[in-house]
């Protein structure tokens, strides 16, 4: 068994009755030729990770080696702390508060899961465990929805890229928010077709993202854009599970994030050379983050 297509994951799962998770993981099962058990255990050991990461860095003030973000997500927490209880409860504070605080983690040179990359490191797991959480769910079906989450950034990784040196932030924080969003739809009860159309509608609407890192550090705008995106993606789930499709296929969009990245230039992709980075006050930062 194999894909290499979202097309193709999804036919798998529809073909099998089941969902993108079974898939991916009996593809991992096939091609590592490990037990089912040991990679369920390794996927729970990274949710672990996860966990951890959201926890400290929604208590803590990480010190990040520009002093340009580190207490957003405290500050987040505590303003929703004092807020309403309707206010506190809101999925959505939940899910950037989450990203927030792995992105910072993150920025400090903590331990997070890389996925699609450490720059977009918040994304998934704040979408996950902020379900998970208002769910009441148990670790092993929000691991379930990591597979989902890995097995469409697979594609990714294989049809185009998910670095922003080679895509712009499209490929990192877009594609990211694609991942999430899938396995959102997966992980609250949608189809695997309606997944592919969450990943679609999020990436697709991600498109175009420069890389523009100021004084090239994974800080501005890269933190906060973690929070934005992670939101984005629990808005093309719900889309999705709504029924709305997506006009453009998922692995259409795949392409037509390659082609923009191809045409994108050189400065908006992770130099720092274009974009914020060379605002007034992004240059005013490098040159004392120098002194």
């Amino acid at each position: 068994m194999e894909y290499a297509t979202i097309e193709e994951l999804v036919s798998l799962a529809e073909a099998a009755e089941t969902s993108i998770s079974e898939i991916v993981l009996q593809v991992e099962v096939e091609e590592e030729e490990i037990t089912e058990a040991e990679i369920k255990k390794s996927m729970l050991a990274n949710l672990k990770v996860m966990k951890d990461a959201v926890a400290y860095g929604r208590q803590n003030n990480i010190q990040t080696g520009g002093g340009l973000v580190g207490d957003e997500a405290l500050k987040l927490g505590e303003y929703l702390t004092a807020a309403a209880e309707a206010e506190k409860n809101n999925i959505y504070n939940k899910i950037i508060t989450f990203a927030l605080a792995t992105a910072e983690v993150n920025a400090g040179m903590g331990k997070i899961v890389a996925g699609p990359t450490a720059g977009a490191s918040g994304i998934v797991p704040a979408v996950i465990l902020a379900i998970g959480e208002e769910n009441d769910l148990n670790d092993q079906s929000m691991s379930e929805a990591l597979f989902t989450a890995a097995g469409l950034g697979y594609v990714v990784s294989k049809k185009a890229t998910l670095a922003g040196a080679a895509g712009g932030c499209q490929a990192e924080c877009g594609v990211g928010a694609a991942m999430a969003a899938g396995a959102a739809v997966e992980l609250r009860g949608g189809t695997p077709r309606m997944a592919a159309d969450a990943f679609a509608m999020a990436l697709k609407n991600m498109l175009g993202l420069v890389c523009d890192p100021v004084a090239g550090l994974v800080e501005v705008p890269c933190v906060k854009r973690n929070a934005f995106a992670a939101a984005h993606a629990y808005t093309a789930s719900t889309m999705a599970l709504a029924g709305i499709r997506s006009v453009i296929p998922a692995d259409e969009v795949i392409m037509a994030m390659t082609e923009i990245g191809d045409q994108m230039p050189t400065c908006l992709k992770e130099t720092s050379r274009g974009g914020l980075a060379v605002t007034p006050t992004a240059l005013k930062i490098k040159e004392e983050l120098r002194d």
